[in-house]
């Protein structure tokens, strides 16, 4: 025996160790669900990889959209289950053929990846797939072409039709409807606005600085220089005096002279010198002080509003100066 003949022997044998080492860590199965089809009918075709994933990987083939006159229908998602270190992948595979005859879904190529860098292929069965023809009865006679036929329509097989359309217009004359009138609210609302008074805004701005809670944060300079222009406001609008550039004296002087005024001035007195005490002499009242400060600033306000308060209209708030 020459020496060839032991190199091919050597080959041969390397060839059966990887071919059956690939085997044992990958494995391909196929089957189909017929052998034979009418033509357009469609087989299924399954294909199931195993593989242990700890020693080999698996590199799923390509299927091209004909062969041998057939036609891939469609191509399933590949599925993937697991059981330890081996992995199976199945994928379902819709063929059909539209020329009769016997055609060969032929075998497909795939490929193992072993950790060691070895690349072994792996191959699918080839099935033999028949493709019949339709049958036909041909002791029969042909039938005539029949023409085209006028179909009769009424009202009933419009009726759906007729109802959505009714449907429909009523949805859009509600929306309509729906917007207008709340367009029409919002501009009532909106013109309908209420002119303050007076005497209502002081209020306001009187709860507004207790809101504040200025002396709780021992701003009480802040507290009382804030209540006495409140108050000072409310005098220079309601009895028409300049009240904001006088002292508490001159104040109190002109409250005694004015028709009006004179008869708070006992009322307002004791708010505007507690005010400045706390502002100019720097005093520290007590809590009950700070309260009581504000509420003879609301009962001032209150008993000298004049018992017929004149209201602004809102028409004539709107009206342009001229």
């Amino acid at each position: 025996m020459n020496r060839n003949f032991f190199i091919a022997i050597f080959i041969a044998l390397l060839q059966y160790i990887c071919i059956t080492n690939a085997s044992a860590q990958a494995n391909i199965e196929t089957k189909t669900d017929a052998t034979q089809i009418v033509l357009g009918d469609q087989v299924r075709y399954f294909i199931t990889a195993t593989i242990d994933t700890t020693k080999a990987q698996l590199r799923w083939s390509f299927f091209a959209d004909t062969f041998n006159t057939l036609e891939l229908v469609e191509k399933g998602k590949i599925d993937t289950s697991r059981s330890g270190a081996l992995v199976s992948y199945k994928q379902r595979l819709l063929i059909t053929g539209f020329d009769s005859g016997s055609f060969l879904i032929p075998r497909f190529t795939f490929f193992v990846a072993h950790k060691t860098g070895v690349i072994d292929t792996l191959f699918t069965d080839s099935f033999r797939l028949m493709v019949n023809t339709i049958a036909v009865d041909t002791t029969k006679p042909f039938k005539a072409i029949k023409g085209v036929e006028e179909v009769k329509i009424s009202w009933l097989d419009n009726l759906p039709l007729i109802i959505a359309l009714l449907i429909g217009i009523a949805l859009i004359v509600w929306v309509v409807s729906y917007f207008v009138k709340n367009k029409k609210i919002a501009a009532l609302k909106k013109s309908a606005v209420i002119v303050e008074t007076h005497q209502e805004k002081t209020l306001r701005l009187l709860k507004e600085l207790d809101e504040k809670q200025l002396w709780q944060q021992e701003k009480v300079k802040d507290y009382y220089t804030e209540l006495s222009e409140i108050i000072r406001q409310y005098i220079e609008v309601r009895f028409k005096t300049p009240a904001m550039e006088l002292t508490t004296d001159e104040l109190l002087r002109k409250a005694k002279k004015h028709r009006e005024m004179s008869l708070f001035r006992t009322s307002l007195k004791p708010l505007l010198e507690a005010a400045d005490l706390a502002k100019f002499a720097k005093a520290n009242p007590l809590p009950e002080e700070h309260i009581e400060a504000l509420q003879l600033a609301n009962n001032f306000v209150q008993i000298s509003n004049p018992k017929e308060e004149i209201v602004q209209n809102i028409n004539n708030s709107q009206k342009p100066k001229k």
